[in-house]
């Protein structure tokens, strides 16, 4: 059974909170199981989407775009009769991003008993220019584009917040209860940084075998293999841009030994860290 994990396996290149993808298939595709782990806006451009999760449905046409809550769902891609293609410009953001938007904006989001896990919404000429605005920083370098992208994404969450009202912030966290907001919150943003399962479940207010239950419980996957494949892209992401030595960066992925690291990305990539980095930069 092929499960399809987004944005992961769309290999996008950012890897900011918040990711950009230009997504076009000339063939219709049946019932995609997609494991979403972030959070999505899907603006379609062409073609239908339906969507099936868990406890709802919907198919939207061209004039609508959905904000879609990760999680596991079935989707349908039907091409357009007039151009043979489906389009939609995906704009993937993490709950911590959501976060902090709600914490810089002082916004309080208050629960309505009725969670759901997508919101359909219209098109209207301002969010049809935002569209357009995405592709065209598609197109831009890398670093431009990233720093763009978080300045787009506060946007368009203002211009909602205001057309829509608070409420639509509520649709989108209330699938989730507080203690998983925050427990996410926790992860992401310890990613990185050398602490202990102890000290993380100690910031989540649990005990360690509540903490690693409630970790495969989200994640799928124990939290010792999760942390390890977060740091390994990571050390990958700063061989391939930044041209450091692997001897300069080990400690920063989150290694203890430089042995340690060498056997660990030789693992996961196949080939040792140096290999990596002299295969990029002959690319």
């Amino acid at each position: 059974m092929k499960i399809t994990s987004l944005p992961e396996d769309l290999k996008i290149k950012d890897t900011t909170a918040v990711q950009l993808f230009d997504y076009r298939v000339h063939d219709s595709l049946w019932r995609t199981k997609i494991n979403l782990t972030q959070n999505t806006f899907s603006f379609l451009r062409e073609g239908t989407k339906q969507i099936i999760t868990n406890t709802e449905s919907t198919t939207i046409n061209n004039d609508e775009f959905l904000i879609i809550k990760s999680g596991k769902c079935l989707m349908t891609e039907t091409i357009s009769a007039d151009h043979q293609v489906y389009h939609s410009v995906l704009l993937f953001f993490t709950d911590e991003m959501l976060l902090e938007f709600l914490e810089k904006n002082k916004t309080e989001v208050r629960t309505s008993g009725n969670p759901t896990s997508f919101l359909v919404s219209s098109y209207d000429d301002y969010i049809k220019h935002f569209v357009q605005s995405l592709e065209r920083i598609n197109q831009m370098n890398k670093g431009l584009r990233e720093r763009l992208l978080k300045l787009k994404f506060e946007e368009i969450m203002s211009y909602l917040m205001e057309k829509e009202g608070e409420a639509f912030l509520t649709a989108i966290l209330e699938r989730h209860d507080s203690q998983t907001v925050r427990f996410k919150y926790v992860i992401e943003n310890n990613k990185l940084n050398k602490m202990s399962l102890q000290d993380l479940s100690f910031l989540c207010n649990m005990s360690l075998s509540t903490f690693k239950r409630t970790f495969k419980k989200h994640y799928e996957i124990t939290p010792i293999k999760w942390f390890q494949d977060q740091r390994l892209e990571h050390a990958a992401f700063l061989l391939k841009t930044q041209k450091k030595r692997p001897i300069e960066l080990f400690e920063e992925a989150g290694f203890e030994t430089l042995s340690n690291f060498i056997q660990a990305f030789k693992k996961k990539y196949s080939i040792t860290p140096k290999q990596f980095q002299l295969e990029e930069l002959d690319f």
